[in-house]
Formats: structure tokens, sequence, C-alpha cells
């Protein structure tokens, strides 16, 4: 395509989001959940014209040489339409943000103040791999009253031209203005540096991705962004955990979908624990096909290991690759997890009350936890019904976003003809 037909649907897709974003911001609630079961029902109507579109995605994916958790990722079956499924009627029966009055307080001159919950507008996304993203995104982007622009990856076209196919049948079916539900299906790296720059229509974008993705729309985005996904996970077994419980929460973490950002890359052992329950968590790890790259002491109690580099601390392998490193203390663990993690998901495995209210307290990330998995870091299993993505960042949202995350707020000022000296 060239570059001035890429513009001009860009500025196309642009106006239609723009003006279908300022229908959907004065829809009401009960209108907007209208629209999410239609879209649900659309799915399970249409799920088999879903499916046999991914197959030719993740068959192509395998013939390229894509890493069998990134499969998994891009993978649809029947029971991943039903999550969506479910993930939109979970977001129908959750309170609508769009109006609330978030706070209210009356000047000495009689004027009243108040913040009142608004839309953001229209919402780009960028995204890698997984098409249930198209689906999270659309369902709260509706009920929270914003237009959306999709892009997701080459590897996953079919699957999202279809899924869009689908949801957009049920904009019809709501009478909603086309527009409301776009894919940007030109799947080009400068396309997509052109959509990070469509500030006259994008009011936020959210990158959803690796590493490679957001630091892409880092570097080029004039649009304003919300960072999510880098997850640089850990686990600390500190000296006080109980070791059925420890290996079964780094079990799960590491090995449940290895793919995703919430699976953690690094283990921390307390240096007490080495001789004990080291041997017995990484011979667990290594017996379901987890590559261990450990540094020098895990190296020595465990011979299989491969010696850690200093950029696995810092990699977000999101495959069966573990680096491993036994620390002295509780501080050594706090100190190394702020130093090469990316703020997204940690955690402490520990019957310590000093020391799990320690790590909570100083470990810098969005969600911290105590002996319980990092995997619990999504929206759904937070009960937002679905999630945008997970920002890792500080400003505007934090953690797995939801509806609210999805909104801003405008003063609403209401006075009795006050003027100012």
């Amino acid at each position: 395509m060239l570059e001035v037909e890429i513009l001009e649907e860009l500025l196309t897709i642009g106006e239609c989001a723009k003006q279908a974003s300022r229908k959907l911001g004065i829809l009401d609630t009960d209108d907007k959940n209208y629209v999410l079961e239609t879209m649900a029902e659309e799915l399970i109507i249409n799920a088999g014209e879903i499916i046999s579109a991914n197959i030719i995605d993740v068959g192509n994916a395998v013939k390229n040489g894509m890493r069998q958790a990134l499969v998994d990722r891009l993978m649809i079956s029947k029971d991943r339409i039903d999550a969506m499924v479910q993930g939109l009627l979970q977001i129908k029966e959750l309170e609508d943000p769009i109006g609330e009055i978030v706070s209210d307080w009356k000047r000495p001159n009689g004027m009243v103040i108040a913040q009142q919950r608004v839309p953001l507008g229209v919402v780009g996304i960028i995204y890698e791999s997984r098409p249930s993203v198209t689906v999270d995104a659309a369902g709260l982007c509706i009920k929270a009253g914003n237009a959306v622009i999709l892009r997701g990856g080459s590897e996953s076209l079919l699957t999202n031209i279809a899924i869009v196919k689908v949801l957009n049948e049920a904009i019809e079916k709501s009478d909603l203005p086309f527009g409301c539900i776009q894919l940007l299906e030109d799947t080009d790296r400068e396309t997509a540096i052109k959509m990070m720059k469509l500030n006259q229509y994008i009011d936020v974008l959210i990158p959803r991705g690796g590493a490679g993705l957001i630091q892409t729309v880092v570097n080029n985005a004039t649009v304003p962004i919300i960072e999510t996904g880098v997850g640089n996970c850990h686990v600390f077994v500190d000296r006080y955990a109980d070791f059925d419980m420890a290996e079964k929460i780094v079990i799960n973490a590491k090995t449940s979908r290895p793919g995703v950002c919430n699976a953690i890359e690094t283990l921390l052992i307390d240096e007490q624990l080495a001789n004990n329950f080291l041997p017995r968590i990484l011979k667990s790890l290594s017996s379901r096909g987890v590559e261990i790259r450990g540094c020098e002491k895990t190296c020595a109690i465990f011979s299989d290991a491969k010696p850690v580099t200093q950029d696995d601390y810092y990699a977000e392998f999101l495959d069966l690759i573990i680096a491993v490193k036994v620390v002295e203390d509780i501080e050594e663990a706090i100190e190394h997890i702020n130093q090469y993690g990316t703020r997204h998901s940690e955690a402490i495995v520990t019957s310590d009350i000093y020391n799990a209210d320690k790590f909570q307290n100083e470990v810098d990330a969005a969600a911290v936890y105590v002996n319980a998995s990092t995997r619990f870091t999504d929206g759904f299993e937070f009960g937002f019904g679905a999630e945008i993505g997970i920002s890792t960042q500080k400003l505007h949202a934090r953690g797995p976003m939801g509806l609210k995350e999805l909104t801003t707020i405008k003063y609403i000022i209401s006075g009795n003809g006050q003027i100012r000296e």
C-alpha cells in the first residue's frame, strides 16, 4: 500500500472512531450492557468461524518457527472463546463508571464544584499474539464509553479480522455507528508508527506486548501512552517459607503458562535454604522441562544448571527458562528485584509477618504478593471482567486496567451568577 493511501486509511479510521466515541460517551448503561450481551451471543454463534481463522494463523506461526509458549498465547479454542464470553458478561455486570461523581465540594462564594468520571474518548491499542485481547479491549472500551482502534500482530491477523467482524455485527444490531470497534489490518511497522502519531483522533495509546513493542511505542508515539505488559517477575523463597507451599507457587508461576507476562522469570532463594529446598525445587522445575540458569552457588548444588548471565536477570524469557539466584537475605532479594524487575508482579513465600510486610512495603511493583502466585495479576482474576493491559507505570493507572482506568474526569461547576473579582 502506498504511503499516501496508508495515511488516508488511518485518517478515515480515526475520524470514524472520533465520531463514534461521541455517541458512545453519552450512551446509557442499559444500552451499553445490551451491546456487551449481543457481542457475547455473536461470539458463541460464530465460534467456528473464529476458530477456523485461528487454525490458519497457528499453522503459519508453527511453520515460521514460533516458540511453543507463544503459540499457546495465539491459540483460540472453544474453551477460550467461552472465557471471552464470560469476560464480556462479567463486564456487563460491573458498575458503570461513567457519570460517577468522584468528589464534590462547595466554595465560599456558593459555587459547587464536582469531579465527574467521563470516557477517555478514542483508545488505540497495539498488541501482539493474543487474540483474546481483541475481545477484552472491545468490551471494556464499550462499557467505559470509548471507541477503540485495534492493531494486532501479523501472526494473529486472520483471527483478529474474524473476531472484529463478529463484534461489529453486534454493534450493528445495537444500532450503534460504525467506528466503535475498528481493526487496522495493515500490520506493517511503518503503519503502526503512523498510528502512534494520530493525536487529532486518538486520546491514549496502550501498547501490550514484549519489550521491543513497548520500546518502539515509547520512542515513536506522540499520542499519550500507558505502558503495559513487560513482566520480568520474581518469586523470593524466604528462609521462613513452607516448602510445600513454595514449591506449589513456584511451579505454578513458572510453568502454568510460561508465555504470559505474569509468569516468573527469576527465582530467588534465601541461602539458608540452599542445601535443602533448592535441589528439590530445581529438580521439580527441571522435570517439567524448565531450563535452569543459575548463579555459582546454584550451579554448585544443581549440576544440570547452566551459568546465569547478567542479561538473564533482565530477561523476560516468555519460555520454559528460569534464572535462579541464591541471596543472603530478604534485603538482597528486595535489592535484586528493584534493580532487575519491570515493576509488574513480585512474590514472597514466607511465614514471617515482619518479612511479608517488609517485602510488600519495599518492593516497587504494580502487584506484590505474599504466599500466592504472580499468575493472579489479571483483570479477570481481580474481578474486573477483563483487562486492557497491566500498567507498569505510575501515572494515571497501575496494575490490571479495568473500567475506571479507561476513564478520566472533568469538572462540573454550578453557580448562581458568580463572577470573579
